[in-house]
C-alpha cells in the first residue's frame, strides 16, 4: 500500500492524515469539500506543506464528483460527496487504501482517549458532558468513557450533542439504513440521517457538514442515553468571539456549537442558583477561519433556514 484518500471538511482530519502520510513515506490524495477549500485556503495550502494532493470536491476527476456537476456546477460539496470520491479513487487503485476520519464505529473508539485523558484528569467528575456533533467522533471520543461509569452505576452524568440548524440530522433526520456517501459506494449503515444525497448549505463548521450519524451514537440516541439540540451559525460564532476574549483561544468553528451550548446552561445556571459541573471539548482552533470571523464581526455571516421539504425530498432516495 503505497497511497491513502481520504475526504476532509473544514480540513483538521485532512491536516492530520496529510502530516501522518509524510512520516511513513505514503501519498496522500485529500478531496475537500468545496465549501471549506473556498473558506479556508490556508488549511489546504497546510494539507499541502504537509505534501497532500489537495482537490476540490466535488472534482472532475471521478465519477462520483463529476455526476455531481453535471447536476449542479455550483455544488457546495458536502462530506458525503468527497467520502465518495476517495472511496472510489481507492477502490480502483490496488496500492491504495481509504481512511475516514469520522462515523464509523471504530473511528469514534478510537477517539475515546480523549474522554479517558479526561476521566483520569478530572477533579470533580461532570454533571454534564456537551459535544459538537456532525459525524460523531468529538462528541463520542469525549462522553464515552463516561457513558461508560453511568451505564455502570457509577456516575450520575447528563450527556448533550450539539449539531448545526442547518445540518440536523439527530433532531430531524430519520432513524433508518442510508449509504454513508453521496454515491452509495459505502455499506448500509443505520443511523439518524437526512438522507445521502443532502447537501448542506455552506456553514463555515464543515467538520459537521454531514448528512448522517454514527450508528453507535444514532442507537444510543434512541434508547435515550443522551439528548440533542441545535444551534444556529450566528450563536455559535458569537459564543466563539465571547471564549476567545474571555480564554485567549480561538476557537474552530465546529466546537463553537457546544461551547454556545456550554454557554447557555452555565448562564441557567446562574439565574437558578444551581451549581454543576459542564464539559466540553475544544476540538480544533479557529486560526484558519478568520475570514469567517470577520465576516461575524462585520455582521455579514448569514444563518441559514432549513425547509422541510428539503428533508424530505432527500428522504425519498433512501434505499429500499
Amino acid at each position: 500500500m503505497r497511497l491513502l484518500t481520504t475526504e476532509t471538511g473544514a480540513g483538521q482530519w485532512g491536516s492530520a492524515l496529510a502530516f501522518a502520510c509524510s512520516q511513513f513515506d505514503l501519498e496522500c490524495r485529500i478531496w475537500m469539500v468545496r465549501a471549506s477549500y473556498d473558506q479556508k485556503p490556508y488549511r489546504r495550502s497546510l494539507m499541502r506543506v504537509y505534501g497532500a494532493t489537495v482537490h476540490a470536491s466535488p472534482s472532475p476527476m471521478t465519477g462520483a464528483g463529476s455526476k455531481v456537476l453535471a447536476d449542479d456546477p455550483d455544488s457546495p460539496g458536502s462530506l458525503g460527496i468527497a467520502i465518495s470520491e476517495a472511496v472510489e479513487v481507492a477502490g480502483a487503485n490496488p496500492d491504495a487504501r481509504y481512511a475516514l476520519g469520522s462515523v464509523l464505529n471504530h473511528v469514534l473508539m478510537h477517539q475515546t482517549v480523549i474522554g479517558e485523558e479526561a476521566l483520569a484528569q478530572l477533579p470533580e467528575m461532570p454533571d454534564l458532558v456537551i459535544g459538537c456533533t456532525g459525524g460523531g467522533s468529538n462528541f463520542a471520543g469525549l462522553s464515552f468513557p463516561f457513558l461508560r461509569e453511568k451505564l455502570a452505576g457509577r456516575l450520575a452524568t447528563e450527556f448533550r450533542a450539539v449539531e448545526p440548524a442547518a445540518c440536523p440530522s439527530f433532531t430531524r433526520g430519520a432513524y433508518a439504513y442510508d449509504f454513508g456517501d453521496t454515491a452509495g459506494f459505502t455499506p448500509l449503515l443505520k443511523m439518524h440521517t437526512l438522507g445521502h444525497s443532502f447537501v448542506p448549505d455552506p456553514i463555515h463548521a464543515g467538520g459537521l457538514r454531514y448528512h448522517g450519524m454514527s450508528p453507535l451514537l444514532s442507537h444510543m440516541y434512541e434508547l435515550g442515553l443522551f439528548e440533542a439540540v441545535t444551534r444556529s451559525q450566528r450563536e455559535c460564532f458569537a459564543a466563539g468571539v465571547r471564549f476567545a476574549r474571555t480564554e485567549g483561544i480561538l476557537p474552530a468553528p465546529e466546537p463553537t456549537h457546544a461551547l454556545a451550548e456550554t454557554i447557555a446552561e452555565a448562564l441557567r445556571c446562574k439565574e437558578s442558583g444551581e451549581e454543576k459541573v459542564i464539559l466540553t471539548a475544544l476540538c480544533g482552533h479557529g486560526h484558519f477561519d478568520l475570514a469567517a470571523y470577520d465576516r461575524y464581526l462585520a455582521d455579514e455571516l448569514e444563518d441559514y433556514s432549513l425547509p422541510q421539504e428539503r428533508i424530505d425530498l432527500a428522504l425519498t432516495e433512501l434505499p429500499g
